[in-house]
């Protein structure tokens, strides 16, 4: 009797790949490889890097076809499949006392409630895992696979604190996989969502000295202030950073990455901008991020976005013959470093006149203040009847991924028939922002155009 295999369902095929050689198609299912059964995409991703593989199919009609492929090391056989993870999504089973989707409003997407802590997709697509909500077997197929860097939300290295802020009784035994990681050589990085009379102060400083043990194998460690929205209903007591904590905040992770950088090349240690500009001190340079590694947390960004403004705005002749106005919409937060910065292109190009708006979140509250949570009722509320020129910028993480929609469900298309002007969604980097307010063409075709091509683009 023939061997039962998990069937995985083909999607599609990409043109011109070893799968369309092999005239397989969509509605195809794979079954094995080299007779090992595919438990998932990890599974799919490792078995494919040798150069011969035997792999065992079964066409929509039912038949089986065993394939002998003979390929380069790192080449893809091109296949989609129809879960993303060929397996089911590892739901979060902790109850955070800082859970953002705990604070999001009812009647919303109900993708926007699933909470997911899977180490699949913190080594895919730099997703964060709390490593609470996985088998031993979950957790040694990562050592198997040496699957690095993990991204690992730790916020304290205090078992007892952990257990009460995760509300998970095994959240501070799991941090003992931190040494088999460490162990093993697996690359890290940490998070730390800073909650103000919890893991703040000396609690924070016991945390990056118990963090900073696993250096170098673990690069980096991010510092955010934990984001508060107004449905916090029957939720832990939580308040926001004040401009005290957040310089006490800074003060002691500075006076780590001095102690650290010396001996291991890295800052390790990093505060969030938001942490910065709620203190009022400074950004730290460039050299000071190790490359950016934790920009997904909000980590050197606008610092990255000012130096790459600026060296953009450096390869452009001053021309007083270019004429535009337009505007540019963003979250209160990240205002005033993009004020600043617009003003420097309007002394440099006088006839261009670039109208910023900052958008106050009355969605989710006002505390909430990055760009990429403002929704489009929001925005058209705010900016009904303004002067907004020729077009509309905004940056790109206020659209889902892939997406001409707002967090709301606003369509990008009711925006523009709202407010009278193209909405023009720019990827968050300085060179995009300069390119674009400096473009001589004018007209909704060129910007809506534009606005296809980005919301297009690389996003994640």
């Amino acid at each position: 009797m023939a061997k039962e295999y998990k069937k995985h369902l083909i999607t599609a095929v990409a043109p011109g790949s070893i799968a369309e050689e092999l005239e397989l198609k969509a509605g195809d299912s794979i079954l094995s490889i080299g007779g090992r059964e595919i438990e998932d995409v990890l599974d799919y991703e490792f078995m494919c890097r040798e150069e011969f593989l035997e792999l065992l199919a079964e066409t929509a009609e039912g038949e089986q076809i065993l394939f002998e492929i003979e390929k380069d090391e790192d080449e893809d056989l091109g296949l989609t499949f129809e879960e993303g993870l060929m397996d089911a999504y590892r739901s979060c089973r902790n109850k955070c006392i800082f859970c953002f989707i705990d604070q999001m409003p009812p009647g919303m997407r109900e993708t926007l409630y699933f909470k997911d802590d899977d180490a699949r997709l913190s080594f895919l697509q730099g997703n964060y895992v709390t490593l609470t909500n996985m088998s031993d077997h979950e957790f040694e197929r990562i050592v198997q696979y040496h699957l690095s860097p993990i991204n690992i939300s730790v916020h304290t290295m205090n078992p007892k604190l952990r257990c009460e802020m995760l509300h998970n009784r095994f959240a501070g035994e799991a941090l003992k996989r931190l040494d088999t990681l460490y162990e093993n050589g697996i690359g890290m990085n940490g998070q730390i969502v800073l909650c103000p009379g919890y893991n703040d102060g000396a609690e924070l400083e016991y945390t990056i000295e118990a963090l900073s043990r696993y250096l170098p194998n673990m690069e980096s460690v991010s510092v955010v202030p934990v984001g508060l929205t107004k449905y916090r209903e029957g939720l832990a007591p939580l308040r926001l950073l004040t401009k005290a904590e957040a310089a006490q905040t800074i003060d002691i992770i500075e006076g780590w990455q001095q102690k650290l950088y010396p001996k291991y090349g890295l800052h390790f240690i990093h505060a969030s901008d938001e942490i910065y500009l709620l203190a009022e001190r400074p950004l730290p340079e460039e050299a000071r991020y190790d490359g950016y590694l934790q920009l997904e947390n909000g980590v050197g960004m606008l610092r990255l976005f000012m130096d790459q403004f600026r060296e953009e705005l450096k390869q452009h002749k001053a021309n007083p013959r270019i004429k535009r106005r337009a505007s540019v919409a963003c979250g209160t937060l990240p205002a005033p470093v993009l004020g600043m910065l617009l003003r420097e292109l309007q002394e440099r190009f006088p006839g261009v006149e670039a109208m910023l708006y900052p958008i106050v979140n009355h969605f989710f509250g006002e505390s909430i203040t990055v760009s990429g949570l403002v929704t489009g009722g929001d925005l058209i509320t705010q900016l009904q009847g303004k002067e907004l020129g020729e077009a509309l910028y905004i940056p790109l993480t206020m659209l889902r991924a892939g997406e001409d929609v707002f967090l709301d469900d606003v369509h990008v298309r009711e925006a523009e028939e709202a407010l009278g002007v193209p909405l023009i969604a720019l990827d968050c980097d300085g060179i995009s922002m300069v390119k674009s307010l400096l473009k001589s063409g004018k007209g909704s075709q060129e910007s809506r155009l534009f606005r296809a091509y980005e919301i297009g683009g690389s996003h994640e």
